[in-house]
């Protein structure tokens, strides 16, 4: 698949956004489970992605060939994902109220045994999708197919030493239709990232491996977008693409915002009104099963 059908502009994107963040809220409520902190954060990410620069087909081939390939290394954000693809076309989108039940195809952490469409790999433990996506970026290039391959990182998965590796290779072996990116909040679940093991400077770092990289503030669209597109004006030309993504947190809902302590616990009843209460619903909330 050569265009992307969706194509919306920055006001649908933030529309969009809104409503996504709806539903993580609701999916980790209603099963008082989840990862609401750093799924709202990749919000517009995976918004962006999906409904303008991924160039994909909801009717899902697994081989993924003709199409750009997506894959979520920092799996238990997975609620944003869920419901981008619900609202991209991939499932129906009543299929979010079974989010962590039994049986559910919608597991904590994006799986493979559920045949769920548009999930091509399993995801944690973490520190392996940018292994993953590299593999899959060097096979598009053995079958001449011109479409890239993405990745997003959560930055205390930085702390996993496969990681590393994968970066060294990437450069090495000038897998340059790779567009990687790290959710740099600043936060994991037990603290910050300085408070339980410093990264340092990321720009430095992964420039010294031999990586193309840039900068992004992760909740604003239209900047965003504007990243994308130099990341793509970037591929081909022998160096792996590094976008350092710059998000809070539970970013839009204000007293989620910037804070660990959201990374994995669900809002209660009352939490839960507060937050729907700044999100306008614009696309309608997602039916129960």
């Amino acid at each position: 698949m050569t265009d992307n059908p969706f194509e919306k502009n920055v006001e649908e994107l933030q529309a969009i956004a809104s409503q996504v963040r709806r539903d993580i809220l609701q999916m980790v409520h209603a099963v008082n489970s989840g990862h609401p902190g750093g799924s709202l954060g990749c919000t517009e990410y995976f918004v962006s992605l999906y409904f303008r620069v991924l160039r994909h087909d909801p009717a899902f081939h697994m081989n993924g060939v003709g199409e750009d390939l997506f894959f979520l290394s920092n799996g238990h954000i997975c609620p944003v994902w869920y419901s981008v693809l619900a609202r991209s076309g991939y499932f129906n989108l009543s299929e979010l109220a079974t989010f962590r039940r039994l049986n559910s195809r919608l597991q904590g952490h994006a799986a493979t045994a559920e045949d769920l469409p548009g999930i091509r790999v399993a995801s944690c433990s973490l520190g392996q999708g940018l292994s993953v996506a590299i593999g899959a970026a060097q096979a598009k290039k053995l079958n001449k197919d011109p479409h890239l391959v993405y990745v997003l990182m959560g930055d205390g998965e930085l702390q996993e030493g496969q990681i590393w590796e994968a970066t060294l290779y990437a450069a090495a072996k000038q897998v340059d239709n790779l567009i990687a990116t790290v959710d740099r909040n600043h936060q994991q679940i037990d603290g910050t990232t300085e408070s339980v093991l410093p990264l340092g400077d990321l720009h430095a770092k992964f420039g010294s491996f031999g990586w193309h990289v840039l900068e992004a503030e992760g909740n604003d669209v239209e900047k965003l977008l504007s990243a994308f597109k130099e990341a793509k004006a970037a591929t081909g030309k022998k160096k792996p693409v590094m976008i350092l993504m710059h998000t809070e947190m539970g970013y839009g809902v204000d007293f989620m915002t910037g804070s660990h302590k959201w990374h994995g616990v669900a809002p209660n009843d009352e939490q839960l009104g507060q937050a729907l209460a700044q999100l306008p619903e614009t696309l309608g909330d997602y039916p129960e099963r």
